[in-house]
């Protein structure tokens, strides 16, 4: 049954085989009466690593990672969506649901969005937090303070980044990129997002954690645009968003969160885990 919640802006410390370490204080509270649903869209047949949700980190499945760390954010309930019924035994023997969908979806936003039909009907839900699922060392920190953004009823859709000093990751197409206006130490409003190295001259870039947070009507909307200039040249979805005039804000946050695309990304998380 979905609830009306409480986020509170907590930090989730995590050890190297993932186990997470709740806090005993309480802190400062955000009160967002939406009722609110954690999607993580996986697919079974990876171009660059087959079967990648279901590889073994420290003895879990690499999907089952990312679940437990939603759920340990603390802001809803997780279902993970996906078109493989190996991949829904797995989470669902692990405490989880799941929802099957079609296997044709172009990218995770779409999956979500059929997922969300499927899962409620009713229209209920108000706010669907995308969290990816080849994110197995990603915070909860990270997950609750991506959602508390749409605290703020001007923000559209919420996401995150982690400020680094620049370095080589600089000038690397794969890391994305937030250009955007500081609001508050810990926020930035997204102007835009870019594989390039971007600002020009900075001391500092901000790396975008592909982990969003939408209103319903705004998933609604975006799943309903054409592909737009922009998106089609940096080849990021969110950009699509922003082009239709949808805010964007980012959470700053300490951790980055290390993707898993390739088996060398696999043995490096595997190390990091202790597995």
């Amino acid at each position: 049954m979905l609830v009306p919640i409480k986020l509170r802006l907590r930090h989730f410390p995590l050890d190297r085989s993932g186990s997470i370490a709740l806090p005993r204080s309480s802190c400062e509270e955000i009160v967002m009466p939406e009722k609110l649903l954690v999607l993580i869209p996986a697919r079974l047949h990876a171009t660059r690593l087959p079967g990648k949700p279901l590889l073994d980190i420290a003895g879990k499945p690499m999907i089952v990672h990312v679940a437990e760390r939603a759920r340990a954010a603390g802001i809803g309930p997780v279902a993970i969506c996906t078109d493989a019924e190996e991949i829904a035994t797995v989470v669902r023997a692990a405490g989880f649901e799941a929802v099957l969908t079609k296997p044709d979806h172009p990218s995770g936003s779409d999956r979500i969005h059929e997922a969300l039909q499927t899962y409620d009907p009713k229209g209920e839900v108000e706010i669907v937090v995308n969290v990816q699922g080849d994110l197995p060392t990603l915070d909860p920190a990270t997950v609750h303070a991506t959602a508390s953004l749409l605290a703020d009823p001007a923000v559209d859709v919420g996401t995150a980044g982690v400020e680094n000093a620049v370095d080589a990751e600089y000038t690397t197409p794969s890391v994305v990129k937030i250009v955007g206006t500081r609001l508050a130490p810990q926020r930035l409003r997204a102007l835009y997002f870019t594989r390039c190295a971007a600002p020009w001259g900075a001391t500092h870039y901000v790396h975008h954690i592909g982990l969003y947070a939408y209103r319903r009507h705004v998933l609604d909307k975006f799943i309903g645009l054409p592909v737009s200039p922009l998106e089609a040249c940096e080849k990021l979805e969110q950009l699509r968003l922003l082009e239709a005039g949808f805010r964007i804000d980012a959470a700053l946050v300490d951790k980055p969160a290390l993707g898993v695309d390739t088996p060398a990304d696999l043995e490096h998380v595997r190390r990091l885990m202790g597995a």
